[in-house]
């Protein structure tokens, strides 16, 4: 017993050191934490304010007089808030036919260009057959040409559109898909990115998916349509936010392929607070913020499913 009792604080004066070093240890560990959690939240509200500042003046801009915005100094709070213009920017112009424009012109583009997108991108992904990487380098190939290159032979493709806009079958005599919801609707229904990124995500899927809808006697297309096609909500979303802000924030297509004001787009139409004389700056700023209100809703709507598609690109072979 005597023994026992002599070792018993030798035990404990070997073990307090230990202990004091695993403390230290976890001290330093918090420190550690909330130092990144700190250096984290401050770079978070740099960019924040970084890229938050432009809309902060646009929004500022929107509400001043058009002797605010030509004073020497800059001005971030107008005197008094002229909540007027909103109503003068959408009284200069027909709007409503602008948005209408606009809205169906995106949806129908987005609605076919998922579907095509999709299914090229589950073909690519699940279908085996002579040449398919040939045929998708090429499609990447695509993505690395500019759409400026590409214009002028679209522009008259769409002029020479065979029986239509009094062309003959040659697609000469008349005006084409000029000045037409087709002609601003066919160049963007399908897109080489669209197929990338669908293919990608298909390729996340097992194989025992495909061999059990073979069994269940599925062709290609029903396994596509009942079973893929459901599971690709968040690629699909990412992609029809893309799509969509994309084809909603078009601007020179739109202004080479119409010529009339009943055909202007939003973006197209956002031209006219602009004359030889002057810029009607508050004006313009306001319907841009109106314009582009859609957009917001949009992705705060379907950031979750955008976020998780464009993580899906990722996706190694």
């Amino acid at each position: 017993m005597d023994r026992k009792s002599e070792r018993e604080p030798e035990r404990k004066a070997k073990s307090k050191p230990g202990r004091e070093v695993v403390k230290i240890t976890g001290i330093k560990a918090d420190r550690k934490d909330a130092v990144y959690k700190v250096m984290t939240w401050l770079m978070v509200l740099f960019f924040t304010v970084v890229i938050g500042f432009p809309f902060f003046i646009m929004v500022s801009v929107s509400l001043q007089t058009m002797q605010e915005i030509y004073l020497p100094e800059l001005v971030l709070f107008p005197a008094r808030p002229q909540f007027i213009n909103y109503v003068r920017a959408m009284k200069n112009g027909n709007w409503g036919r602008y948005f209408f424009n606009s809205g169906y012109v995106t949806l129908i583009v987005v609605a076919i260009s998922l579907f095509i997108n999709s299914m090229t991108g589950y073909a690519f992904a699940r279908i085996k057959f002579q040449g398919r990487k040939l045929l998708f380098i090429l499609l990447l190939i695509g993505m690395m040409i500019p759409p400026q290159v590409t214009m002028v032979p679209l522009f008259i493709m769409m002029k020479s559109f065979p029986l239509a806009g009094g062309n003959n079958l040659l697609g000469m005599g008349g005006r084409g898909l000029i000045n037409t919801y087709a002609g601003l609707i066919i160049p963007f229904i399908a897109g080489s990115f669209g197929v990338f990124l669908c293919r990608q995500f298909y390729l996340s899927f097992p194989d025992d998916i495909d061999n059990s809808a073979r069994i269940d006697g599925c062709s290609r297309f029903l396994t596509f349509t009942r079973i893929y096609l459901p599971l690709s909500r968040p690629v699909l979303a990412s992609l029809g936010i893309l799509k969509f802000t994309g084809t909603w924030n078009e601007y020179i297509w739109p202004l080479i392929m119409t010529n009339s004001d009943s055909m202007k787009t939003v973006q197209v139409a956002l031209t006219m607070f602009r004359d030889e004389a002057e810029i009607l700056w508050n004006q313009l700023m306001a319907a841009t913020i109106v314009s582009s209100l859609v957009i917001y809703i949009l992705f705060v709507c379907l950031q979750k499913y955008f976020i998780a598609g464009i993580l899906s690109g990722s996706m190694k072979e």
